[in-house]
């Protein structure tokens, strides 16, 4: 997991480098810039407050939040896996049972998360100066970053002591990420209202006001360094007064009987999927908000039609207008997220088999298809659930923006239901993984989402062959709005998607089950 955080995080500083002084190029470029930037609190709610106008301070406004926001999801991930997450499965109690102290797996994981925040600071900082951009102001941003993803080890290291499950420390430390993000973007925005302040309260607000490349205030840096070395303290503290396996808040007991949603496997499938469901949900209506506000000053933030990132938008939305290549470009990578969703969501069932779940239910009056159906089922509707809700985000976010909410939000709308066949195909071609070659399930259905996802992108910008590019399913889809609406593809799509889901069921049904 390490080398893909670091490379992913690398990623975001190098672009910061380099996209920058392609898309803003000229003073005057980067004067205008700031002027709408200061007159516009959306912006300033996305990205945070631009101090100054050089390369590098509107590369810091553009990228350090969303860094900062990355490190600490990283460092999330890093500490439950090595803390609660092997304690869950049991190879902490294997590992205790030798001449190793009790506090020595959350030792090594916090030493694993500073190692990777290290190296994060190290190398972004050697990335934003070979970019040609001052060292200092580049340190200041590898260690606002790594800073803010020190914060959250050690938020994580006390989530796993408070949370019986990994998945519930998982849970509540991604809450107080997204709780932080949101101070620091009301406090960005807020300015005028007085509520500046809130900013303050904030991890990811703090490695903004570092201010890199601008007038850098080095003494901030002692906030997050006093707040996770509190955090790493009270985690240490915790351990030592719970009992192996078990965190500080104990499960209440559930209802004697169960509810009539229960009664099937279609309900019990829905109770399995809806808390994913609903995370899945907040981020594309969170997402779709974000989209849309930026549509509206798009050609501000990007620069000129004739720049490089104007004409791959161009490409890759297929429309000529500038805010219709934007808003078509996003959805197809909502869409291309919640097919992530979906193939996450299907390898459940090969989950279950290999964790011995599905045979007790096979076990009973439960058909082989109608279990593996039910789940899909789930999974489909899921599917249309959080494209909609993307679509209605992206229509509130521009309508709201550019005062013509009637008119974006039913065409946002049904530029996100013209999504949903292609990645239903691709949540198809992974289910029919399950069902045929369930030893190799996994990494064929997210080969077929790195596939589908490297040619969207990367194709157009490319200038591929068209045949290459048709192996994408998200190719043949109609490109809304803006766009014209034709049935064929639509409908030879779904025929696919019908017809892998129909070899799946036969597949489940035939093999050996685990």
């Amino acid at each position: 997991m390490v080398p893909a955080w670091i490379y992913a995080l690398l990623a975001i500083g190098a672009s910061g480098g380099y996209g920058v002084k392609q898309v803003y190029k000229t003073p005057a470029a980067r004067a205008a810039l700031v002027r709408s930037i200061r007159h516009d609190e959306a912006l300033s709610f996305l990205y945070g407050q631009l101090h100054g106008s050089s390369l590098g301070a509107i590369a810091a406004w553009r990228y350090l939040s969303y860094a900062a926001l990355a490190a600490g999801l990283m460092s999330i991930f890093l500490v439950v896996r090595h803390t609660r997450g092997d304690e869950e499965t049991g190879r902490l109690e294997l590992i205790g049972s030798t001449a190793v102290g009790r506090h020595a797996s959350l030792t090594v994981a916090l030493t694993v998360a500073l190692t990777a925040n290290a190296a994060v600071l190290v190398l972004t900082a050697a990335v934003l100066a070979l970019s040609g951009l001052p060292l200092g102001g580049a340190a200041a941003f590898g260690l606002a970053e790594a800073g803010c993803g020190l914060v959250f080890a050690a938020i994580a290291a006390v989530a796993a002591q408070i949370s019986g499950t990994a998945r519930g420390a998982r849970g509540m430390s991604i809450a107080v990420l997204g709780v932080v993000f949101f101070l620091r973007a009301v406090g960005d925005s807020g300015g005028s209202h007085h509520l500046g302040w809130l900013t303050w309260l904030s991890p990811i607000g703090w490695a903004e006001l570092v201010r890199p490349f601008g007038a850098e205030r080095w003494w901030v840096l002692a906030l997050p360094a006093a707040a996770a070395a509190a955090g790493i303290s009270l985690a240490f503290a915790l351990a030592a007064y719970r009992d192996q396996g078990a965190g500080m808040l104990q499960p209440g007991s559930g209802r004697a009987s169960a509810g009539p949603l229960l009664a099937g496997p279609a309900g019990l499938s829905w109770r399995l999927q809806r808390a994913a469901l609903a995370g899945w949900a907040a981020g594309f209506l969170v997402g779709g908000l974000a989209i849309g506000v930026v549509a509206n000053g798009i050609g501000q933030l990007i620069g000129s039609r004739s720049g490089a990132v104007a004409k791959t938008l161009v490409r890759i939305g297929a429309q000529n207008a500038l805010t219709n290549a934007y808003l078509a470009a996003c959805m197809s990578l909502l869409a291309m997220v919640a097919a992530a969703y979906a193939v996450s969501a299907v390898l459940r069932l090969r989950s279950e088999e290999t964790d011995g779940l599905a045979e007790p239910l096979l076990a009973a009056s439960v058909s082989r298809p109608w279990w593996a159906g039910s789940q899909l089922l789930v999974v489909a509707l899921g599917t249309v659930a959080v494209l909609v809700i993307g679509g209605l985000g992206m229509g509130l976010g521009y309508g709201l923006a550019s005062s013509t909410l009637s008119q974006q939000l039913p065409s946002l709308v049904e530029a996100s239901l013209v999504q949903v066949p292609a990645a239903l195909l691709v949540a198809a071609a992974a289910a029919a993984a399950v069902g045929l070659l369930p030893r190799w399930s996994a990494g064929a259905g997210w080969a077929v989402v790195g596939v589908t996802v490297v040619i969207t992108i990367f194709g157009p910008a490319f200038s591929l062959p068209q045949a290459l590019l048709d192996i994408s399913p998200f190719t043949h889809v109609p490109k809304l709005p803006g766009g014209v609406v034709t049935a064929a593809p639509l409908l030879w799509l779904s025929g696919l998607t019908v017809a892998l889901a129909a070899a799946a069921l036969a597949g489940v049904r035939r093999r050996d089950i685990g």
